[in-house]
């Protein structure tokens, strides 16, 4: 079960200031400083060990990653005009690209979570696909496969997301072997990730993680083609005679429709489908964007995944929480920031914790273990080699007291509580 955090009441010591007179005496009060304390409070209840889930990554490698975070930079604009272009780079140290900026993101969130799940990678276009619109060739292969289906360790794990890491610092914004070129099949690469055998094991969890900056096309099977009002446009011309008429449409219905086969086309196992939208291009200030908003939207509500709440403010940039979820059923990320504030939200809800340590947010961690309490079935354990330390990514319980929680089961679970003291 995923720990529950609860904020109690700050208690506040206000300014005490005044004078007081008694007899032949006179006392004075100097103000003091206010001082602020919360105590947050981490509650776990573990009842058996659970399989670490499959996490399978998805990233868009198309041209439009080359484009800039934020456009309206000084430094985006060279004597050619706006960067992005392979014609025209962005020097990515001054104006940071969509793709560097999705690095960063990737590189840190795989540096602190990468033991968390079994990663594996695809990448799409696929540039080894040679079709005849430029880079419309779906994923055909893993970039980084999962692991054997046996193997969980987090030595295995480590070295397996730094696979991936590698791989995605390998496609460099420009003038490299690899970099993002081409267009977003995404409705035939979710296809190709339907079929893979490692997503289909029942004694654990499977997910994959869309990550995409551009609308969904390069369907040349998508039904209703230009000039029909049913295709949307999202290329400078999709008449007939450019021979864009298919693969320049938004590819909406199918990649949601490739999405509800990821869960019903798999003997019942339910692989779920996390979507996020990279960059500006969902926005509802224009046509394209509220298109493509809504397209992610669709895929996000038949991928299953329920993005929680507490706050609006969990939900991001003009979203809202209601009942615990939030409206839009996809991650939204413009910048580095979001993306990885995406992801750590992600890591949060898909964690197969280890029975043996409690996560607590880094921004809730007191100093010293002198500021923790902690309980185990009702029992209060002082630090030590066979109770527990503070390490990341919490609390780490050791020895004897492992043991007992590792044995919890349905009808003997262990409760665990930990509160946390700080000064604000």
């Amino acid at each position: 079960m995923r720990a529950k955090l609860t904020f109690l009441r700050a208690l506040v010591v206000g300014t005490l200031s005044g004078v007081l007179t008694s007899a032949c005496q006179t006392y004075d009060f100097e103000p003091v400083e206010p001082i602020a304390i919360s105590q947050t409070t981490e509650t776990r209840t573990v009842e058996a060990r659970a399989s670490k889930p499959n996490l399978m990554l998805l990233v868009d490698t198309s041209g439009s990653m080359t484009a800039p975070v934020n456009p309206a930079l000084a430094a985006c604009r060279t004597s050619s005009g706006l960067c992005g272009s392979a014609a025209n780079p962005c020097d990515t140290t001054k104006c940071p690209t969509r793709w560097s900026d999705l690095q960063d993101a990737m590189s840190s969130f795989l540096k602190e979570s990468g033991t968390i799940a079994r990663i594996g990678l695809a990448t799409y276009p696929d540039p080894s696909v040679i079709d005849n619109y430029g880079g419309c060739g779906a994923s055909s292969s893993l970039t980084v496969s999962l692991p054997a289906s046996n193997v969980e360790d987090d030595a295995t794990l480590k070295t397996q997301s730094d696979k991936v890491t590698a791989e995605l610092l390998a496609i460099k914004n420009s003038g490299g072997a690899r970099v993002p070129k081409g267009g977003t099949p995404t409705s035939a690469s979710l296809k190709y990730l339907a079929k893979l055998n490692e997503l289909k094991e029942e004694d654990r969890a499977d997910f994959v993680v869309l990550l995409t900056d551009g609308l969904p096309n390069c369907n040349e099977n998508y039904p209703t083609p230009a000039p029909s009002q049913d295709c949307f446009c999202i290329l400078s011309s999709c008449t007939p005679d450019t021979g864009f008429d298919r693969v320049g449409c938004l590819d909406t219905n199918p990649s949601v429709d490739a999405v509800k086969a990821l869960r019903s086309d798999n003997k019942g196992l339910d692989i779920k489908t996390i979507v996020i939208g990279f960059g500006t291009d969902f926005k509802a200030n224009t046509e394209a964007g509220r298109r493509g908003a809504a397209t992610l939207q669709g895929m996000g509500v038949a991928g299953g995944f329920e993005r929680k709440c507490s706050k609006n403010a969990d939900c991001g940039t003009d979203d809202t929480c209601t009942a615990g979820r939030c409206n839009r059923s996809f991650f939204e990320a413009e910048n580095k920031d979001q993306l990885s504030q995406a992801l750590r939200a992600i890591a949060e809800e898909v964690i197969a914790e280890a029975p043996c340590e409690l996560r607590i947010d880094p921004a809730e961690r007191p100093t010293s273990e002198e500021l923790m309490v902690v309980y185990l079935n009702g029992e209060r354990l002082s630090p030590g080699p066979d109770t527990w330390t503070m390490k990341d990514p919490g609390i780490v319980f050791l020895g004897s007291t492992c043991a007992r929680i590792e044995a919890s089961s349905p009808s003997a679970p262990a409760n665990i509580e930990v509160r946390a003291v700080q000064k604000r």
